[in-house]
């Protein structure tokens, strides 16, 4: 695996390369949240992309972009659920071999979304050691190529496609907000910031209780050492280390978030955008009502990254 960090033009080669198979997601506004924000907020539908998530498109330039030789023997990856989905169904586009490792304790309803693409699935301990020790002995039995969930530069330049879109349909945008884990969307919506709207500031919505994007820009250094415990359950990896240098010189701001407070926009999002999406989506929201001040007047445009959410598992009551 390549861990470079891509150049911004790839942003554009990725856009190229997945159009047969990505869907163009709507943009999607709400004058309620407009006034709760006391901002102009513009929503990019990615919980409407292909799989549920804006992953597909990071997956989807990946398998593309293979050789003959290396498709024929397949891919492999370690995910928790959108990124397995999104890849299981960029290599049935392609009619290829797809194996994911998946934690125990993943959500039901994403593990099920990988299965409906045809992917084979390992199982392993919950640790990030554990997945990435079964991929590789995955990968050494199968030939497969590994795409990373967000570490791989063609997934990276694949997930800057949704911004570059975002800002072709309603830009210009003073702020964009993405929600940040290993950093494959945010990286890439940093590299497409960089190619299209260099003035356009990023903030980088993070869950506390997983909160090593924040540390490590703060420092200077990856600070990545720390045992996940969110309800974002798409935020949990530790953040990538091209993907760490791509944020780090696009000098994003991070904002961090509790579950509480994502749980709170989650709803709202439902009950006022009419939208299903999952708390990894809701943080970006939660993060500009959280800190309103820091947007106030501002055109800002939100990444809602997926919207795979168990729905014997919500996460408020049903009475």
């Amino acid at each position: 695996m390549n861990e470079a960090p891509p150049p911004a033009i790839d942003v554009l080669v990725a856009a190229a390369r997945i159009a047969p198979h990505a869907t163009v997601t709507p943009v999607l506004r709400s004058r309620t949240l407009d006034e709760l924000a006391g901002a102009r907020l513009a929503f990019k539908a990615e919980h409407l992309q292909r799989s549920g998530a804006f992953k597909f498109r990071g997956a989807c330039n990946a398998v593309w972009a293979l050789s003959a030789e290396q498709a024929a023997a397949g891919v492999v990856t370690h995910s928790s659920g959108n990124h397995g989905a999104a890849l299981a169904l960029a290599a049935l586009t392609r009619g290829i071999a797809c194996h994911v490792v998946v934690p125990e304790g993943a959500v039901a309803a994403k593990l099920a979304n990988i299965e409906r693409h045809g992917a084979t699935l390992w199982r392993c301990a919950a640790s990030i050691a554990a997945r990435e020790q079964l991929c590789a002995q995955v990968q050494a039995d199968t030939g497969a190529t590994l795409v990373h969930p967000y570490a791989d530069a063609r997934v990276i330049a694949g997930q800057g496609t949704a911004a570059l879109e975002l800002l072709h349909a309603e830009g210009p945008f003073d702020v964009l907000v993405v929600p940040v884990g290993g950093g494959g969307l945010a990286a890439g919506t940093a590299l497409a910031l960089q190619h299209a709207a260099p003035q356009t500031r990023l903030v980088l919505a993070e869950p506390a209780g997983a909160a090593d994007t924040a540390r490590s820009l703060q420092a200077g250094e990856r600070r990545i050492e720390f045992v996940p415990n969110t309800i974002c359950d798409g935020l949990r990896g530790t953040l990538g280390a091209p993907n760490f240098e791509v944020l780090r010189a696009a000098k994003a701001d991070v904002i961090v978030v509790d579950d509480a407070a994502t749980v709170q926009a989650m709803r709202l999002l439902w009950q006022v955008l009419k939208q299903v999406v999952e708390p990894s989506s809701a943080i970006a929201l939660a993060a500009i009502l959280a800190q309103p001040q820091r947007f106030a007047g501002l055109r800002v445009g939100l990444v809602l990254s997926g919207g795979n959410v168990d729905i014997d598992a919500l996460p408020w009551g049903t009475a």
